[in-house]
């Protein structure tokens, strides 16, 4: 078992630590030595070319791949989280995370909320913050790209979690989604924005650029 995690530098109850992070994939390397703290009120946002490994940071984040070297550490409450436990204290908004399509919105939001022994009322909720109370009884097969990105969101906010982890959430998105996003950056809550959107890393008080 690894060591410890020492608690956040700044004191903060609720805090991302990554130290000396590395990443391969068999002689590639995407990056090594990452070290940076995220805390909530400052956005984080990891720039870089395509390629240069920023959905993969995100994956490493989240807690759903193992780094090559170094450490990701969430604390909530101030207490460390531990790593096996990690992925169900993220919410993650990503162009590979789909919703099963023949369902509509509500019912997949229906499924996630019984799984995670939520109340119905949490559905609607995510629903109407996401602007999609009027259409969550059709399919998301009918859904347009920015439909179906705002359903990720949605699934994404579900659980009220203490991070989230964004990756181009503004992409296929209309100026009122793009507005959506934007609030997403609550100031009690952890978020990382992986992006080669100018307006989404100017939301950022902090950066991470990978590929240099």
């Amino acid at each position: 078992m690894p060591p410890a995690a020492p608690p956040p530098a700044d004191g903060s109850p609720l805090a991302l630590v990554v130290k000396d992070l590395a990443m391969r994939f068999g002689r590639r390397r995407l990056f090594e030595g990452l070290s940076f703290e995220v805390t909530p009120g400052v956005p984080l946002a990891i720039v870089g070319p395509n390629g240069s490994g920023k959905s993969t940071l995100l994956k490493l984040l989240a807690g759903v791949v193992a780094p090559a070297a170094g450490r990701v550490t969430l604390t909530a409450g101030g207490r460390v989280v531990p790593d096996e436990e990690r992925p169900r204290r993220v919410g993650m908004v990503a162009p590979y995370l789909e919703l099963y399509e023949p369902l509509t919105a509500r019912e997949n939001l229906g499924f996630l909320a019984r799984a995670r022994r939520l109340p119905p009322a949490r559905v609607e909720e995510v629903l109407d913050r996401v602007g999609l109370a009027d259409r969550g009884d059709e399919p998301l097969s009918t859904y347009s790209t920015g439909m179906r990105q705002r359903a990720r969101i949605a699934a994404a906010l579900l659980h009220d979690p203490p991070a989230l982890l964004l990756d181009e959430p503004s992409a296929s998105l209309d100026p009122a989604g793009r507005d959506l996003v934007h609030g997403l950056l609550d100031p009690a809550r952890i978020v990382v924005i992986a992006t080669n959107d100018d307006e989404e890393a100017a939301w950022c008080g902090g950066r991470v650029e990978l590929g240099r």
